[in-house]
């Protein structure tokens, strides 16, 4: 796959501008390695990898050393969490000496969930996340739907060319550069048999001394199966014969290995917010559906139709995720469910208090009932919602009320 521009970039140079320490997080084989190596040649600096034995064992042995060896370039540091002895060594050299942009780090795990971790460097660091390629930086484009949206945008002239089994063979190939770079079928599934295995063994136990690693694959691959679903911790623990108590440890370690996200739930109540139950869906609808053996016909009308709407729900998910890290306004991202009321996929809601409501359907067909949960944020909050929209797979955008409009699902990378 030839050289493709990473939308986040930005975000980054404009990070090591006037922060010490600025670290890119995100699952193994999504690209890390690639942008720092384009950011630190061009900034004349430094690259380490810690998957380097020897390079890890010589910042083991002198770590302040090691981060004080050239002073005056900026230091990159890959996979920086195979040497966490290194923490308190960087706290201390950036607090002697505070110019911002000397340290560009990379994770595969989040690192500041890690606690060897988060403490010491809290208040020195901005992370910035990285995700498999988005659909727009597949076509050369860096997407501003989030932006045109809370800018009350409607999108009612977009049209498009997809279908329902397009978005579906989008989905299922995912977003890692390695994959997309191999023949549909046989070849991909390989790649992420092998994938989730080494991420799920090795990254796992690297970082973690729970006792039940072995049973991580098992739960992945039930997520996968309710992915987008709400999280309902007592089923999960009934299915995976694992005790309630002690499955949250390893809910965590998937999501500090950037292999699922939670999407907390949204309600006008914060406190509301913490104690209702999030969504759990997988970062990488690839990955998801190679957990689930599914295919993009296999998830077709003809074959097993009930897959297709998670599917394609944790496809709209990951690319407005993709999308957060690089948009111009500051958003947190939502579900929304009542059981009177009904619900929103995904509520978009700013510092200002601006929701954008976002409801997915697999049907290129959307109907009236379906802006019920889209209806009821309109009236309850007011100005304060800004848009509503049904993404869809079908080809023209329509009218459905006000501040709400159905729109092709390519309008995630076309806007």
């Amino acid at each position: 796959m030839a050289r493709i521009a990473r939308n986040a970039k930005r975000r980054v140079l404009e990070a090591l501008g006037d922060t010490r320490v600025v670290v890119i997080q995100g699952a193994r084989q999504v690209g890390k390695t690639t942008l720092v190596r384009e950011i630190v040649d061009s900034m004349g600096g430094r690259l380490v990898s810690f998957d380097d034995p020897v390079a890890a064992s010589g910042a083991r042995e002198d770590p302040v050393g090691f981060l004080n060896s050239d002073p005056e370039r900026i230091l990159a540091i890959d996979e920086v969490q195979r040497v966490p002895e290194l923490v308190l060594a960087l706290k201390f050299v950036v607090d002697t000496d505070n110019r911002p942009g000397r340290f560009l780090l990379t994770g595969s795990a989040d690192l500041l969930r890690l606690p060897t971790i988060e403490d010491s460097l809290a208040g020195r660091t901005e992370s910035i996340e990285l995700f498999g390629l988005s659909q727009g930086e597949l076509i050369g484009r860096t997407e501003r739907f989030i932006d045109r949206a809370l800018a009350s945008e409607r999108f009612m002239d977009h049209t498009s060319e997809m279908s329902r089994n397009d978005y579906l063979k989008l989905a299922v190939a995912g977003g890692y550069p390695e994959v997309l770079d191999r023949a549909p079928g046989r070849r991909r599934d390989l790649w992420f048999d092998n994938y989730a295995n080494a991420i799920l063994r090795r990254e796992a136990e690297d970082i973690s001394k729970l006792q039940r690693i072995t049973d991580l694959p098992m739960i992945l691959k039930m997520l996968a199966a309710r992915s987008s679903g709400e999280l309902n911790i007592a089923d999960l623990a009934r299915d995976a014969n694992i005790p309630e108590r002690t499955l949250a440890p390893y809910l965590e370690l998937l999501q500090t290995l950037y292999l699922t996200q939670k999407i907390p739930a949204w309600t006008t109540n914060l406190t509301k917010r913490v104690v209702s139950r999030p969504k759990v869906s997988l970062l990488d609808t690839g990955l998801a559906a190679r957990l689930m053996n599914v295919s993009a016909m296999g998830a077709s009308f003809d074959a097993n139709p009930n897959l297709a709407g998670g599917l394609l729900e944790t496809f709209v998910a990951g690319e407005i995720r993709r999308q957060l890290t690089w948009c111009n306004e500051t958003v947190s991202l939502f579900h929304f469910r009542d059981r009177n009321v009904g619900e929103v996929d995904l509520v978009l809601e700013t510092p200002d208090g601006r929701v954008v409501g976002v409801e997915v359907k697999s049907s290129s067909n959307p109907k009236a009932t379906d802006t019920k949960g889209l209806n009821y944020l309109r009236a309850k909050l007011g100005s304060r919602f800004v848009a509503g929209f049904i993404l869809h797979t079908g080809v023209n955008s329509a009218f459905f009320g006000d501040r709400i409009s159905a729109v092709p699902m390519d309008i995630l990378w076309q806007a």
